[in-house]
């Protein structure tokens, strides 16, 4: 059971993450909009910017999502998830976000139909 978790919790990171292609249109947009739209009712200045703090939030989640579910796939213990885990977490999530914006300035990532040209 746990490794189905482990497996379902690293797939929808995955999803979430920067690491699929197709996530921004169709996963981390519309959920960054939603995330973003009662910040635009109570003031459209705060629009632009819950947007970005929420499109880096999916990022993250989505990192934290597939640590979390390859610990649960490789490891053989059951271990809770304490507040300085959870600051680890992040810490490695922050740490992934920006190794993924090297690789892209460097140009080892692309946008995919890049790689076809």
């Amino acid at each position: 059971m746990k490794k189905i978790r482990g497996g379902i919790l690293a797939t929808v990171g995955y999803v979430l993450s920067p690491l699929s292609w197709y996530n921004d249109i169709f996963v981390n947009i519309p959920l960054v909009y939603i995330f973003a739209f009662p910040f635009g009712l109570i003031s459209k200045t705060l629009l632009m910017p819950s947007m970005i703090f929420g499109y880096w939030l999916t990022n993250v989640l989505g990192f934290m999502l597939m640590h979390h579910g390859v610990n649960d796939i490789i490891s053989k213990e059951q271990k809770k998830h304490t507040r300085k885990e959870i600051i680890k977490d992040v810490l490695i999530s922050i740490i992934y976000t920006l190794i993924v914006i090297v690789l892209i300035n460097v140009g080892w990532l692309k946008f995919p139909l890049e790689y076809f040209q």
